[in-house]
């Protein structure tokens, strides 16, 4: 197998980079990680109309080059989780997206709102996912995260007095 020339090294680093950090996300000077769910929600609002089940699944295909990316990263600046890497943050507010059972403004806040505080507050076993190595601990704690503010997001769906405030419906 022959090895990547130097423009070939640049290049993968560069792609890591972007991807890492969702495409200059992650170097907000406050709160890259706020920054990076921002950016997540700014590329899935074109499809706030398509099925939910659209966001997992854009989760899902992100997931292998976003611990990629993430890992990337890590050895580049030689941190465990380095505060530019907001892949993590894209993969989880996606899944967490995938809890509204169909668009509405409040439904995508509280989303939001639901991923950031799991994401912040690292319930189990969040908390413990993060100690798995490399990039598989920098985005799956993230996942984990995600998951939580879909089931919440989703069951609250299910109540009339709260589907009423986020979708409009009872």
């Amino acid at each position: 197998m022959e090895t990547l020339g130097t423009a070939g090294r640049q290049a993968v680093k560069t792609t890591a980079r972007l991807l890492a950090t969702w495409f200059g996300c992650g170097y907000a000077p406050k709160g890259p990680g706020t920054a990076g769910s921002l950016g997540a929600l700014l590329v899935a609002y074109p499809l706030r109309h398509q099925p939910p089940w659209v966001f997992a699944l854009l989760a899902l295909i992100l997931l292998a080059p976003g611990i990629w990316s993430a890992e990337r990263v890590a050895q580049q600046t030689q941190k465990k989780d380095p505060q530019i890497v907001v892949i993590d943050e894209v993969v989880g507010q996606w899944i967490a997206l995938a809890g509204a059972t169909m668009y509405s403004p409040w439904a995508w806040i509280a989303a939001f709102a639901l991923f950031r505080i799991f994401d912040i507050w690292k319930p189990w076993p969040v908390r413990q996912l993060e100690r798995l190595p490399g990039g598989t601990g920098i985005v799956m704690d993230d996942v984990m995260a995600g998951v939580y503010a879909a089931l919440v997001l989703y069951l609250a769906g299910w109540n009339n007095s709260i589907s009423k405030f986020l979708y409009g419906i009872s």
